[in-house]
């Protein structure tokens, strides 16, 4: 190695540190299954696939579903919560709603690690069911 290529070696370290952020940054796979919630009398099924981007914290959804007791009334994010145990809002899911509909929404960086720790679920709400009928808890790929 010459003298100029050693002079330069700080440099490079540098560089490759400074970039080191950018390099970890990932975009996570995110699935759940939707399922009957709070004791509802139907059997509804369906599935959240999205994407967290963990250098943005953009989080992207789909939300496929069916066997409801009648159309979705609301949407939303919830958590930080384990499976089978409630939370509030973390994010609401705008509408109109209708199964494989897509959106996106930032997220904050505390609501990010909930969400790559499987802490959180999307609940659908109907008229039949205001406190949620369907719930999928979120889970990294």
């Amino acid at each position: 190695m010459s003298f100029r290529s050693r002079a330069l070696l700080p440099f490079a370290a540098a560089a490759m540190l400074a970039a080191a952020p950018v390099a970890l940054a990932k975009t996570v796979p995110l699935t759940g299954n939707f399922s009957a919630e709070n004791g509802t009398k139907t059997m509804p099924i369906g599935m959240v696939k999205g994407t967290l981007n963990t250098a943005t914290d953009m989080l992207s959804y789909t939300l496929t579903y069916s066997r409801l007791s009648g159309p979705v009334q609301a949407a939303h994010f919830h958590g930080p919560a384990a499976p089978g145990v409630e939370a509030g809002v973390l994010v609401p899911i705008p509408g109109p709603y209708h199964s494989g509909m897509t959106g996106k929404t930032k997220v904050t960086a505390a609501d990010a690690k909930d969400i790559l720790a499987g802490k959180t679920y999307v609940n659908l709400h109907t008229a039949a069911e205001p406190n949620g009928e369907a719930r999928a808890q979120v889970n990294p790929e």
